[in-house]
């Protein structure tokens, strides 16, 4: 029995595609579902999965030829082939997690990494490649640009195979490792051949969509990695190498490294920089280089705040289980301050002004791995031991490296304290794309005057730099000087004044 291979639905107002890829060739076996062909249309790539089990018979629409919705592709013998998948069939032809290399083997994939984040690096493996894993046993650590993600064992067995050493950069659907239930080790698969200009001199035709996108995009073809048969460059392909080229900034004239003696290179040492170090940097210029950044400072006289805390600091504890510290004060004071300043908790998006209507709190917290700002929702409707609770349960999460990527997403404004390294004064980088970042520093006695006479007060420099962009000189001001009468005189925050 014969089965034709059609082309589908390809989309709303789309009416033909081109062939651009065949998989199988005539008298190959195939799988259901497994893929045939690739078509490319003006807007997406889709492709033709086999309809049933069975032996390629004709192929009546080569590579290279335009096709209308429901066109004939090829015809299928049904019975000849086999309904498993065939080796050599790509990974994501068989979304079960049973690995191709054989029935008892279990794939390792990448987890969830969190919203927004597509990549990661493989930082450690805990096991080696014939070790005895239990399940949920920890396999290996994944590195990303906010957090670093542990990998548990998906089943019980031995490690049979590494697929991503340490040092690799995954994508979020990738296979780290197979797990075999039996205990038999997989021989490591020979690596593909680096690509290599002599590909190119290969005879393999590009997809047509490919070349009229090169040519219109002034693009040759040696700037364009194809991920088609034989390194065939497709209409994607293009896409992303054109992509990657206006993504790629303009070389900057920056100083080369001075030379560095021959002795003095004996002793150092080269240190490749983590994900989230990179990330850091990256953001941290990027906010530089966008906004219009400007800080302004005062001062704020921390005796009320000190007795209050040493008062009722016992009582605090005794009740809600968690001391009291300086930063609910503080969060408490930045909110009142906010409601009254609402463009330092705004943020621009194109030529609109985003006002927040609440309050999401970054506290920037120092760990091991770099800064991270976890973020406490809602802080403007929290009450004291509730954001004492949540700063502490965040600091600990941050200092384990457990934090997740929605604790550290859409925070509206920032606190950093450089005061607990002992900063005496500092300006704060802005946590794009927010308006407003607070710094408190070091308490310090200094002599001050006091109703005509010099009193030795515990003073503490507080520094708020902000986008220019969208708040004024006059809005930062009185954004500071409302935090700071609401901490010389905490009944204020009581009373809402």
């Amino acid at each position: 029995m014969t089965t034709e291979v059609r082309v589908p639905t390809l989309g709303e107002s789309v009416t033909e595609a081109t062939v651009a890829t065949w998989f199988k060739k005539p008298g190959d076996a195939v799988a259901v579902d497994e893929m045939l062909c690739e078509l490319e249309t003006d807007k997406v790539t889709v492709e033709v999965p086999s309809p049933t089990a069975g032996t390629m018979g004709d192929i009546v629409a080569a590579e290279g030829e335009t096709v209308g919705v429901d066109a004939l592709l090829a015809t299928i013998a049904e019975g000849s082939g086999t309904n498993a998948a065939p080796a050599g069939a790509k990974a994501a032809d068989t979304p079960s997690t049973k690995s191709a290399t054989g029935p008892d083997n279990i794939d390792v994939m990448v987890p969830t990494l969190g919203e927004s984040v597509t990549e990661a690096t493989v930082s450690t493996w805990f096991k080696a490649v014939g070790d005895t894993v239990a399940q949920d046993e920890m396999l290996c650590e994944l590195e990303t640009d906010k957090v670093s993600v542990e990998v548990p064992a998906p089943a019980s067995g031995v490690l049979a195979e590494i697929t991503a050493p340490e040092g690799t950069t995954v994508d979020a659907s990738a296979k780290l490792a197979i797990i075999s239930a039996s205990g038999t080790v997989v021989s490591a698969p020979p690596a593909a051949p680096a690509a290599s200009t002599a590909s190119h001199t290969k005879d393999v035709e590009d997809a047509p969509s490919a070349k009229k996108a090169m040519a219109e995009a002034g693009v040759s073809r040696d700037q364009v990695s194809g991920t088609g048969r034989d390194g065939r460059v497709m209409k994607d392909d293009v896409a992303r190498a054109v992509a990657a080229a206006s993504a790629t900034p303009a070389p900057t004239a920056a100083a080369p490294r001075a030379p560095v003696a021959a002795d003095d290179a004996s002793r150092e040492e080269r240190v490749k920089m983590t994900r989230l170090r990179q990330t850091i940097a990256k953001r941290l210029k990027d906010s530089q280089n966008t906004a219009a950044m400007l800080t302004t400072y005062n001062e704020v006289d921390m005796t009320e705040v000190m007795a209050l805390r040493n008062e009722y600091k016992d009582l605090f504890l005794k009740k809600h289980g968690v001391k009291l510290g300086f930063m609910s004060f503080f969060t408490k004071a930045c909110v009142h301050a906010l409601r009254e300043v609402p463009e330092v908790n705004a943020e621009i998006d194109g030529t609109d002004v985003v006002y927040k209507n609440f309050v999401h709190m970054g506290i920037a917290a120092g760990t091991p791995q770099g800064l991270v700002v976890p973020v406490i929702r809602d802080a403007d409707s929290m009450s004291f031991a509730g954001i004492e609770k949540a700063i502490a349960e965040k600091g600990a999460r941050a200092r384990d490296g457990k934090l997740s990527m929605a604790e550290m997403q859409g925070g509206t404004f920032t606190i950093s304290n450089g005061g607990v390294y002992g900063s005496l004064m500092s300006s704060p980088i802005l946590n794009p794309p927010q308006s407003g970042i607070l710094g408190m520093h070091k308490i310090q006695d200094r002599p001050m005057a006091i109703n005509g006479q010099v009193v030795i007060r515990p003073m503490m420099y507080l520094a708020l730099s902000y986008d220019h962009r969208i708040v004024d000189g006059k809005g930062a001001v009185t954004f500071l000087v409302r935090v700071k009468e609401a901490l010389e005189d905490p009944r204020r925050l009581l009373m809402d004044l």
